[in-house]
């Protein structure tokens, strides 16, 4: 099913994939259908209405948000739909700033408002995992909203996040049983695939497997996205990179300052402080060296800091760095 020559479909976590898929009219019914998988019977979206993707802050000085994808249904529902392809340290912080902009817009300026709010849902497909086992191997399909922590139940069920994390996603084409499962499966690995799998015979796959051709696109198309390839797999590259050097560099940290320790305050307490110390020293370290590689490949600020989470002051420092050794 799957073969290593020159790929046959588009590769969906691509900025150019999945707006080619998801966000444009023309295959507006691949994410509708995508949707009602993911609520699985919650809801019944029938359809869907683009937005502006780009919103701007209250003045000036606000920050704005662009969203990949964002519409509404016939109810005045919102839906904020993301494709994260690295880790980024405030993740989550920026999944709940983001969902802030369709509530406020709902305000009516000008008109009396009883401040009564339609439902808003952010989608996050992650092509990475939750840092330090925050959930278990097998469970990949998250559901937030607010809750009373004392009984339990839901408080508020209008803002609510679903976080798929995409490598956690096993399933081979025999074991594909619900709509959901034939997503997440062709998500993660519809780049991989030479022909349309037997088990996905759903007219909405005849679409998805048509769109995604390479061959069909335009000479302008085609240029487009293998751009695009490029950059994804450079952002890929430098961070997989920068993480197995900062990897060794907090092996080689937490071995220097275990033996410090250990000499002072006895073996075990080196152990213990070398393991801590190496962790921290490491992290930082691949942080930093992410982003030398990001600047190397061409990447730009915007990119960077949200790849690696660094603060401004930080970037601007590595910036300044790169081009003293330029100079």
């Amino acid at each position: 099913m799957t073969n290593s020559s020159a790929p046959r479909y588009i590769n969906p976590y691509t900025d150019f994939g999945f707006k080619k898929l998801f966000g444009t009219e023309l295959n507006k019914e691949l994410l509708v259908s995508f949707l009602n998988a993911l609520f699985e019977g919650e809801q019944e979206i029938t359809e869907l209405h683009y937005l502006s993707s780009e919103k701007l802050g209250a003045n000036q000085e606000s920050r704005r948000a662009i969203f990949d994808v964002y519409c509404e249904n016939t109810h005045g529902e919102k839906f904020i739909v993301e494709m994260q392809n690295v880790f980024q340290q405030f993740y989550k912080d920026r999944s709940v700033y983001y969902a802030t902009f369709p509530i406020q817009e709902q305000a009516n300026r000008g008109k009396e408002w009883n401040f009564r709010l339609n439902r808003v849902y952010t989608v996050g497909i992650l092509n990475f995992v939750f840092p330090e086992d925050e959930y278990s191997p097998e469970c990949m399909h998250h559901k937030v909203q607010l809750m009373d922590v004392d009984d339990k139940h839901v408080f508020f069920d209008k803002l609510t996040f679903i976080y798929l994390e995409m490598p956690k996603f096993k399933k081979t084409e025999d074991e594909l049983k619900t709509l959901l499962d034939k997503w997440l499966f062709v998500l993660s690995n519809l780049s991989r695939l030479m022909e349309r799998p037997v088990a996905l015979q759903e007219r909405v796959f005849t679409r998805l497997f048509e769109q995604a051709e390479i061959a069909r696109y335009t000479p302008e198309e085609q240029k487009r996205y293998y751009d695009n390839y490029k950059a994804y797999r450079d952002i890929h590259n430098a961070v997989d990179t920068a993480r197995n050097e900062g990897r060794e560099e907090g092996i080689a940290v937490g071995r220097e300052e275990g033996i410090a320790v250990g000499r002072e305050e006895g073996i075990a307490v080196g152990r213990e402080e070398g393991i801590a110390v190496g962790r921290e020293e490491g992290a930082e370290k691949e942080k930093r060296m992410t982003a030398r590689r990001m600047f190397q490949n061409g990447m730009d600020v915007k990119t960077v800091s949200v790849a690696t989470g660094l603060s401004n002051a930080e970037i601007q420092r590595i910036l300044n760095e790169i081009n003293s050794e330029l100079n």
